[in-house]
C-alpha cells in the first residue's frame, strides 16, 4: 500500500501540479485508509469493503463534507491504480458519496470590507497589510495566490496582476485603482524593491515571502481591533468579491472567469447569497412582507 501511495502522490505533484495543501490533504486521507486497510491487499478490495470504511467514518464522527473529501481522494487514487495497472477494476466506481448541505458562503457587507481595509496605519507593516486586504477584495484571489504574486506579475499601468492559480495555471485578474494605490504605497516605503524584478510583493519582517498563515493571522487582528463579526478569513474576501460584483449586475460567466472556476456550478453558489440578501432587504422594506 505504503508504494501505491507514494507512486499516487508523486503523480499528483510532478505531473498535476496540485497544490501542496492537496497533497498534505491527500497524504492524511490515505494515512487513514490504510490504517483501516490493515493487512489486506490493495488488489482484493472491492466496493464492500469500500462502504464498510465508509460506514467506520460516519461511527467515529467524521463530518459530511469530510467524509466526502475522502472519497474523492479515493476516487483519484483508484482511478490512478487503474490507469496504470496495478488493479484490473475499479471497486469505489458505484460507490455514491454522500449527499453535502449546501451551506451559503460567509460574506460582508461593503461597509464592513472598507473599514477593514481602511483600519491598518501608515507605517511599513501597515501600508502592507492595506495592500495585503486591498488586493484580495479588489481581485478575488486566493491567499495562496495573493503570496505567491511577484513584483514582475503586477502591470501598474494595464491594471491587472498574474497569479498561479490551482494546478499551476497562470491566469490574468483586474486589479482596481485603490489596490494598486495601495501597493505602490506600500512598495515605495519597502527599500531595495526593484520593479521588474522576480521579488515577492509581500514580504514578513524577515524580508522573507508571506505564508498564507501570516496573512490568515494578520487578518485575525484587524477582525479583533475593528469589532467585526467571527469567522471572517481571506477566503471571505474572495466570496465577499463575488457577491458584491452580482449585487451590481456583473454577470455569472464573468465572475466566474475572474475568481478562476472550472466549472460554472461552482461559481453559481453566489447566486444563492445574492437572493438572500435581496429577501433580507425586501423582509425589511417591504410594509406588507
Amino acid at each position: 500500500m505504503e508504494r501505491y501511495i507514494d507512486k499516487f502522490l508523486t503523480y499528483l505533484e510532478v505531473e498535476r501540479h496540485v497544490s501542496i495543501h492537496t497533497l498534505r490533504n491527500y497524504r492524511t486521507d490515505l494515512k487513514l485508509f490504510k490504517g483501516f486497510l490493515g493487512d489486506e491487499q490493495v488488489e482484493k478490495i472491492d466496493h464492500i469493503f469500500l462502504r464498510r470504511y465508509l460506514a467506520y467514518l460516519k461511527e467515529k464522527g467524521h463530518a459530511k463534507k469530510s467524509i466526502a473529501r475522502r472519497l474523492a481522494c479515493l476516487r483519484s487514487f483508484f482511478k490512478f491504480l487503474l490507469r496504470e495497472g496495478y488493479i484490473k477494476t475499479n471497486p469505489i466506481s458505484g460507490l455514491v458519496t454522500p449527499k453535502l448541505d449546501r451551506r451559503l458562503p460567509l460574506t460582508m457587507y461593503v461597509h464592513e470590507v472598507t473599514k477593514l481595509i481602511e483600519y491598518p496605519g501608515n507605517d511599513l507593516q501597515g501600508l502592507r497589510d492595506r495592500a495585503i486586504m486591498e488586493t484580495l477584495y479588489s481581485t478575488g484571489i486566493r491567499v495562496s495566490e495573493l503570496v505567491g504574486l511577484n513584483i514582475e506579475g503586477v502591470d501598474f499601468i494595464g491594471g491587472v496582476v498574474k497569479v498561479l492559480g490551482k494546478g499551476k495555471k497562470e491566469r490574468i485578474v483586474p486589479i482596481g485603482d485603490k489596490a494598486l494605490r495601495a501597493l505602490r504605497e506600500y512598495l515605495d516605503k519597502r527599500a531595495g524593491w526593484i520593479e521588474g524584478r522576480s521579488k515577492p510583493v509581500f514580504l514578513n519582517k524577515y524580508d522573507k515571502r508571506l505564508t498564507d498563515r501570516s496573512v490568515r493571522r494578520i487578518l485575525d487582528k484587524y477582525i479583533m481591533l475593528t469589532g467585526l463579526k467571527e469567522g471572517i478569513s481571506p477566503h471571505t474576501l474572495r466570496h465577499s468579491f463575488a457577491t458584491h460584483l452580482l449585487d451590481r449586475g456583473a454577470d455569472l460567466r464573468s465572475v466566474q472567469e475572474l475568481l478562476g472556476h472550472m466549472n460554472l456550478s461552482t461559481t453559481q453558489i453566489y447566486t444563492h447569497v445574492t437572493t438572500d440578501r435581496l429577501k433580507s432587504v425586501y423582509d425589511k422594506a417591504h410594509p406588507r412582507a
